[in-house]
This record gives C-alpha cells, sequence and structure tokens, in this order.
C-alpha cells in the first residue's frame, strides 16, 4: 500500500460527491491513497506533513515555492474550482514539470446553452411578455412586439473566445447569424477557423445587435466595458454579460438599461448574494440569473469526469489531454472570484 501515489483531495467549494459519480469516484480511489478533506479546508498541517509523499493534488491549496520545495513526488495539481488562481508558484511548477491544470471547459455547454436561451429571450420579449399578462396589461399580436427582433440571421458580437466564447459559436449556426469577435488574446486566424470575423472591440459594439461577454478578468481589463464603450451598443440590442462582474462599469450598465438605450441579460454580479436594496432587482428591460447558468449536475460532473481522466493519463507517464494547463504568464494576469455553486 506504501508505494501507491498519495493524492491530497481540498476540493472545497467543492466536494467529490458534487464533481464526481459513483463510478468517476471508483477510478479516483482506484489510483492511488487518497487523504481527503471536505468538511473544511485541509489543514496546513496536514498539507505540510504530507506533501513529501503526494503525487497529485486536486483542490484549490496554496503552493507557493516553499511548499513546492517540500514535494519531490509531486507530478500535477488540479484546480476543480475551475479557476487559475493567483497562490501557486506557476513559473516554479513550469521549471519542475508539474503540471497545473484545471478543467475549464466543463461549464462550457451548460453556460453557452443558457446563454442562447436568454439571447433569444431579450430579442424575442418572451419572459416581459410572460410578466406582463401575469399583471393583467399585455399587448397583443404586433403591438405586443414592440422592440423585439427576429434573433435568426441578427449580427451577433462575442467578447472573449474561449471555451464559452466558441461552444455558444457552435449552438448559433442553425441560426445563420454573422459573428464577429473580439479577444486580444487571440491570433485572427484561430477566430476565423471558427467562421468569424475578428474585429476591434468598438466594431464589435456598435455593429452587434446580439453581444456576448465572454471575457475572463486580467489585471489589465477590469472595468473596460466603461461607459464610452457601452454608449456604442446600438439602441434596442441586446447585451448579455456571462463571464466576470468586474469586466464591466455595473452601475453604468444598470443606468443605461434602465433609460432603455438597451437590454441586458446578467448572470453574474459585483456581490453575490446581491444585496435585497440592489437597484439590479428592479430593473425593467433585464433578464436576471443568480449566477447559475452553469450550476448543473451535468457540468459539475464534468469536472470530476476531466480530473480523473488526466490524473489516470499523468500516473502513467503521459501528457494530459482533457484539461487546460496554467501558463504561468497567463494566470499572473488572471484574477478570479471564488464560485459560489457548489
Amino acid at each position: 500500500m506504501a508505494d501507491r501515489p498519495l493524492i491530497l483531495v481540498d476540493p472545497l467549494p467543492r466536494t467529490l460527491d458534487v464533481i464526481c459519480e459513483p463510478d468517476v469516484r471508483a477510478r479516483l480511489e482506484a489510483l492511488g491513497r487518497l487523504v481527503v478533506s471536505e468538511d473544511k479546508q485541509m489543514p496546513d498541517e496536514m498539507v505540510d506533513r504530507l506533501l513529501p509523499e503526494t503525487s497529485i493534488l486536486i483542490g484549490q491549496t496554496a503552493m507557493p515555492k516553499e511548499r513546492l520545495d517540500r514535494a519531490p513526488k509531486l507530478k500535477a495539481i488540479f484546480n476543480v474550482e475551475t479557476n487559475f488562481l493567483p497562490n501557486i508558484d506557476y513559473e516554479q511548477c513550469q521549471a519542475r514539470g508539474i503540471w497545473v491544470l484545471s478543467p475549464t471547459s466543463a461549464f462550457a455547454q451548460a453556460v453557452a446553452e443558457s446563454a442562447l436561451a436568454m439571447a433569444i429571450d431579450l430579442a424575442r420579449g418572451i419572459t416581459a411578455a410572460d410578466r406582463a399578462f401575469r399583471a393583467g396589461g399585455e399587448p397583443y399580436g404586433l403591438e405586443a412586439n414592440e422592440g423585439c427582433f427576429m434573433f435568426a440571421g441578427a449580427p451577433v458580437g462575442i467578447i472573449g473566445f474561449g471555451d464559452l466564447g466558441r461552444t455558444l459559436r457552435a449552438l448559433l449556426a442553425p441560426f445563420r447569424n454573422p459573428v464577429k469577435v473580439y479577444d486580444p488574446w487571440l491570433p485572427a486566424e484561430v477566430i476565423r477557423a471558427a467562421d468569424c470575423t475578428p474585429a476591434p472591440l468598438d466594431d464589435v459594439l456598435s455593429t452587434s445587435r446580439i453581444i456576448f461577454v465572454f471575457a475572463s478578468v486580467t489585471t489589465e481589463n477590469q472595468g473596460f466595458l466603461a461607459k464610452r464603450e457601452l454608449d456604442l451598443i446600438q439602441p434596442g440590442a441586446a447585451f448579455l454579460l456571462m463571464s466576470r462582474a468586474a469586466v464591466v462599469d455595473f452601475p453604468e450598465l444598470v443606468r443605461q438599461v434602465e433609460r432603455g438605450r438597451f437590454k441586458a441579460a446578467i448572470d453574474v454580479f459585483p456581490e453575490e448574494p446581491v444585496p435585497a436594496d440592489h437597484p439590479v432587482r428592479k430593473l425593467q428591460g433585464a433578464v436576471l440569473s443568480a449566477h447559475r447558468t452553469g450550476g448543473m449536475p451535468e457540468a459539475l460532473f464534468q469536472i470530476g469526469r476531466m480530473t480523473v481522466a488526466d490524473a489516470e493519463l499523468i500516473l502513467r507517464g503521459l501528457p494530459p489531454v482533457m484539461c487546460r494547463r496554467a501558463d504561468p504568464g497567463v494566470a499572473k494576469r488572471l484574477r478570479s472570484m471564488p464560485v459560489s455553486i457548489t
């Protein structure tokens, strides 16, 4: 037993039951000796005591250089929160050949599906019409569609073309939308290969009838969708905030939607849970979602499947293929907030 790989599991805010179906849990347990801390974050004393024998670390445990130096057998760190946090010495991991991985695409299908649904809702006024009907003030026919537009064929803009943006683009195919993409981290060839047109941010904002925001928060782009940028959006357009609220001037977004300049769907907020008296709760012209678009059991189980699949490969001496690897230069620029969905 002692020669089996030691696997530390410190997954909070996740738990193994949430991310692993029984067969996946069994595969994980077959890989080695598991030490699991789920009722609380693994105590520092326990981490430090076990690191010299640890081969795989699953969780959000801080791993500065001092700890990495005490972990000669460590082969991989999996962040199952699906963020790259600033609590790991990424350069040291790269220098030592330690894989730092996260199953970042696990939520892509679930989030993209909800984003598409909310975009169609904004274009066609579905939930707004439902609310008017229940309140007894519903118009009918052509009058009921004032301010609405056909989703099919409408120009779409996507800001941020990672896992979420690319998955959404695939879902748009039957609707024949022309798609422009702004993503300064990607070469134009990657965007064109997905049948999209690379474009500057101002162009995406000013020419798109539907705008999806999937951009990650970095040290350089916090609040980059400010008043000047929001002023470029076409009157009556649909703006969907699906990534992190920190990329937008949130009070300005609320003001512009409140004035009726454009519609919005919002799944992420500067503070979660949202305070009971926050003005966004009374915002007309908006579809509001409590950071729930990715929180599907299928997506959470995908975290476990991807993590265990790559752990199996790594312990066989093979490179991972399912999870995203942290690039030190990129990881240092990313800024995330802890997820609240468990």
